[in-house]
Order: structure tokens, then C-alpha cells, then sequence
């Protein structure tokens, strides 16, 4: 398991309970001048330098350029998993800078689904245990988390496979029950990385249908870190990334 996935299974906490308000008007992300420096002794890393970026609510955007550009980076501050260095970052309209721990836990498991490259799926716990576990951390009673854990896996068309482990489904069927549990809260903003790296052309076309499909039929806003170059061409709108700027 990543450490991004590691610290947002940590997150959830039955004291945070409290959802986080939307501000009414606001774009979901406002981000201005936001920077990233990693300390790595004496050498100091600037990973992203004055970010400035808006998403709407709704919009499907990629964000791509090569490894080292800071795409991680960014979307480990998109999801609220590390915090600028310098600047700021609204999320629907919320300075995420004044929030405490136990608000940035409720904004990542109520506002942010996470959907990873390698699945993290927990491999002894069958896919409804799987899609559950956002809303055991929310404090959501057993026969109403079961219950939308099953629709999520409806959605995906993996309802029929509610009872069986991780390690007896394909790549794709994991990614899909990953989906599921990334929209089981039904949050407002959908952040993938490189959903379709691990798997083959046509698996990973279909993944990222069904990924359009959840924007369009939910209005989920969805961002998508990806090298693939075909995938973030079927995106509104494509943000590249070069040495932690923003191309013009």
C-alpha cells in the first residue's frame, strides 16, 4: 500500500463525524501560488512552484507531464493528504490551511474519493467490506452501509461479486470495485492516479468509461493523474505539468 493510501485509511476516525459545508458560488478548487519544497537534507526539492488553478464543480480534467513534473505532489494536496509549503487552497470555498486534523480527516473521507493505481483493496476482506470502509469510518450504521455499499457495487456492475476476495477477481474487476468504494460517500471531488496503469488497453478503456459515466451521471468532478497520453486526450481539459509549473 502507497502511504497516500496508508494516510487516508488512517484518516477516518468515528470521532469526525461532522461534515464540512459547501460555500455556495465558490469553484470547488481555488488554488493560488501554491508551492511544495521537500527537505531532503541539504539539498531542498521544489516539487510544485506557484500553482494557480481553478476546477469547477463537474469538470473532468487530466493532469499529466512527465515523472518528476509534481503531478503527485499536487494531487496529494488536492486530496488533502499534505498541505503547500506556500499559498493556498480552497476547496469548496474552505481554506484547507485552517482546518484541523479532524476536519481534513472529514474532508477526506466525506469530499475526496480516491481511486489508485495499484487498487489497495484489503486482501483478506471480501468487496462490500471492501466499498464499506469509507462509511465505517463516518460513523454509518451496518444495515445502511451495506446497503449503499451494494448500490456502489451495482453501479459498477460488480453486485454479483459482493461476497468474493480481492484475489479472485481480474485487474479490471478490482479497479472497478476500487471505483465503487471511491464513490460509496458520494463525495464532490474524484481524484484518481493512474487508474489505468495497471491494466491492459481494453480493461483500462472500460474502467475509464465507466469513471466518465460516474461524472456524467453524478456530476462528480474527476481528476485524473496519467501518463497516458490517449486517456487524457478524452478529458475536457488537460493541465500539463513541467518542473512543478503549470504550462502556459
Amino acid at each position: 500500500m502507497t502511504d497516500a493510501a496508508a494516510t487516508l485509511l488512517s484518516a477516518g476516525t468515528f470521532e469526525v463525524a461532522a461534515a464540512v459545508p459547501a460555500v455556495a458560488a465558490a469553484p470547488l478548487i481555488r488554488m493560488q501560488g501554491v508551492t511544495k519544497t521537500y527537505d531532503a537534507g541539504e539539498l531542498a526539492v521544489q516539487a510544485l512552484q506557484g500553482i494557480d488553478l481553478v476546477i469547477e464543480a463537474g469538470q473532468m480534467v487530466a493532469i499529466i507531464g512527465p515523472s518528476g513534473s509534481g503531478k503527485s505532489t499536487l494531487m496529494h494536496i488536492l486530496g488533502c493528504l499534505d498541505a503547500p509549503t506556500t499559498g493556498t487552497y480552497h476547496l469548496e470555498g474552505h481554506d484547507v490551511s485552517e482546518m484541523s486534523s479532524f476536519q481534513l480527516a472529514a474532508v477526506r473521507n466525506q469530499k475526496v474519493g480516491f481511486v489508485f493505481q495499484t487498487f489497495n483493496l484489503l486482501p483478506k476482506a471480501s468487496l462490500a467490506r471492501n466499498v464499506e470502509l469509507p462509511l465505517l469510518y463516518a460513523g454509518v450504521k451496518g444495515a445502511d452501509r451495506r446497503e449503499r455499499a451494494r448500490h456502489a457495487l451495482r453501479l459498477v456492475g460488480l453486485v454479483d461479486r459482493a461476497k468474493h476476495h480481492p484475489s479472485e477477481l481480474s485487474g479490471g474487476q478490482r479497479q472497478r470495485a476500487a471505483i465503487a468504494r471511491a464513490l460509496v460517500n458520494e463525495p464532490s471531488l474524484v481524484l484518481a492516479d493512474e487508474p489505468t496503469g495497471n491494466l491492459d488497453t481494453k480493461t483500462g478503456d472500460t474502467v475509464f468509461d465507466l469513471l466518465q459515466e460516474m461524472n456524467r451521471a453524478n456530476q462528480v468532478t474527476l481528476v485524473v493523474v496519467t501518463h497516458n497520453q490517449n486517456l487524457a486526450a478524452r478529458m475536457a481539459r488537460q493541465i500539463h505539468l513541467v518542473d512543478g509549473k503549470i504550462a502556459k
